[in-house]
């Protein structure tokens, strides 16, 4: 019963912030989605390589 109640305010939770999101939030400028973009490409890539580095250590 706990499990339910926790993803019921999981999901109430991410309902609200797609509301919010799309009510409030401006499109972002082509320019800036591209920083973005190569940006994440970084991220990801590090992310993976710090899960693999984990994985082989425990």
């Amino acid at each position: 019963m706990v499990l339910l109640i926790i993803l019921f305010f999981v999901f109430s939770a991410v309902a609200l912030m797609v509301v919010l999101g799309q009510r409030f939030g401006k499109p972002m400028e082509t320019e800036q989605q591209q920083k973005y973009s190569k940006i994440l490409w970084v991220v990801v890539f590090v992310a993976i390589i710090a899960a693999i580095v984990r994985q082989m250590l425990s």
